[in-house]
């Protein structure tokens, strides 16, 4: 995955989104229901850490790859949705695969 600059994003959008999930899914009901506060103050600020990242990484991958500006924010929209990056990996992985093979 990490043989080239789309596999490091593709990877670092699947670790973001994967922290997004469980902020979500497991952290903030330990924290409401189950009155465990603790729980998003460690998952916290790992997934704002990993969407700081992921969002420099989109930016380099813009440059690089020449992405359109609409692809780009759609991109940035992704980290926002549950299983946004999800998505957006299996269409990276589509394209890649297109790319490789028109090669």
């Amino acid at each position: 995955m990490f043989k080239n600059a789309l596999g490091t994003f593709r990877f670092i959008g699947l670790l973001e989104g994967s922290s997004l999930l469980i902020l979500l899914f497991i952290a903030m009901p330990l924290k409401y229901f189950f009155e465990f506060p603790e729980a998003v103050s460690m998952i916290g600020p790992i997934h704002g850490a990993l969407f700081s990242i992921y969002i420099l990484v989109t930016i380099y991958m813009t440059f690089i790859f020449r992405w359109p500006f609409r692809f780009s924010i759609g991109a940035v929209a992704s980290a926002f949705l549950p299983f946004g990056n999800f998505i957006l990996d299996k269409r990276l992985e589509n394209w890649q695969q297109l790319k490789t093979s028109a090669a």
